[in-house]
């Protein structure tokens, strides 16, 4: 008997690492998937990305519109729960799969535990600098099976109680797309977003809600230093966390600058061919310690955001300041070959993910969750 397996997803960011899951899966026999469609996805000031996720070609795509392009997180994370409630009441998944710290995967965690639904946590176990935080370790602890991306995260998890042989260590699923056949060439991406640069930068600037007083300064600072530093970028707009509005309002004096072309959303396997080729991707955005790293682009990390994150020799931090974030364009250079890590797996996460669902002991876990005391 198929097992139904429901996908939750509420940003490009984390669809596009949960894409490589859905995909296996639903070439698979044995399993039958649904994928919930919420949060940024249906924003149109965000690039209406459902687009993206029905150009898949998926089936069983249900959708959920929170009316607003900046919720604050609790009402959020309320909607989002009986919006994703209603789905779970009529398709009765045997899994619920979420990903990452964002409150839609919370939402999920949640609509799972309390229906007695095993929930599958997609990186956990993992340190950041802000409220996202708290928001991954709560999602952990509403979830029954966590797939890390490296053993530092296990270990994190077991240091939170949880069940060592729940825990499967799979590395990070978009590190299959990086280096899959799937990705576009350059020109094909630059014909398709009308990008006229021969050399470029990337530039993803998210608000950090516990600093939410500043950021409005945070933006324009960051804006200043783009247009002085006299180099072309792609610039991709912010989550819809709360602050996203006053950098998208200090945004508007590059909307139509020659040395910028800015994007609502990039599809993800375009993203990482314009990443890819890159001088250096600048803001604080995690794809500047997780993904960049891989490719050898160097890193221009800004303020707190990534705090704690794992990083490498080719991560500039800066603080908010233009002068500090001037200085660190002036001293970046590019590394021409990726560093060689597997902090994030090897690129076969799909295939270890379905694995694990394919053996009959991950079926077998206790839905009433037990706390491990070391």
């Amino acid at each position: 008997m198929q097992k139904k397996i429901a996908f939750l997803t509420g940003t490009r960011a984390d669809f596009g690492k949960m894409k490589p899951l859905i995909q296996i899966l639903d070439k698979h026999a044995d399993f039958d998937t649904y994928i919930f469609v919420t949060g940024m996805h249906m924003l149109e000031t965000y690039g209406y990305t459902l687009i993206e996720v029905e150009r898949c070609g998926f089936k069983n795509i249900s959708t959920y519109r929170n009316d607003t392009n900046e919720a604050s997180m609790d009402l959020t994370l309320a909607k989002t729960i009986s919006g994703f409630s209603e789905i779970v009441k009529d398709v009765q998944p045997d899994l619920i799969v979420i990903h990452g710290d964002r409150v839609e995967a919370l939402a999920g965690a949640i609509v799972g535990s309390l229906n007695n639904i095993l929930v599958a946590h997609v990186e956990g176990g993992e340190l950041s600098g802000t409220i996202d935080e708290l928001m991954r370790h709560a999602t952990s602890k509403m979830s029954h099976i966590h797939f890390v991306a490296n053993d530092k995260a296990k270990a994190l998890l077991e240091q939170m109680g949880e069940l060592p042989e729940s825990i499967y260590s799979i590395g990070s699923p978009d590190v299959d797309i990086m280096f899959s056949d799937a990705l576009p060439d350059l020109q094909t991406v630059k014909t398709y977003y009308n990008i006229p640069f021969e050399a470029y930068a990337v530039a993803m600037f998210h608000p950090v809600t516990t600093e939410n007083g500043q950021m409005e300064q945070y933006a324009h600072n960051f804006v200043e230093a783009l247009i002085s530093s006299h180099k072309n970028y792609v610039v991709i707009f912010p989550n819809n966390d709360m602050g996203s509005q006053t950098i998208l309002n200090a945004y508007k004096p590059i909307l139509n600058h020659l040395n910028f072309r800015v994007f609502p959303s990039i599809r993800f396997e375009y993203f990482l061919t314009l990443l890819k080729h890159s001088e250096f991707i600048i803001g604080n955005s995690s794809a500047g310690v997780r993904e960049a790293p891989y490719y050898g682009i160097p890193t221009i990390n800004i303020g707190t955001r990534q705090n704690n994150r794992v990083f490498s020799n080719a991560i500039v931090n800066s603080d908010y300041s233009v002068s500090n974030i001037l200085e660190s364009i002036k001293q970046i250079k590019r590394n021409r070959l990726p560093i060689k890590t597997t902090d994030f797996g090897t690129g076969n996460s799909a295939e270890a993910f379905l694995k694990v669902l394919k053996s009959e002991s991950l079926w077998e876990t206790n839905h009433q969750k037990q706390f491990r005391a070391l």
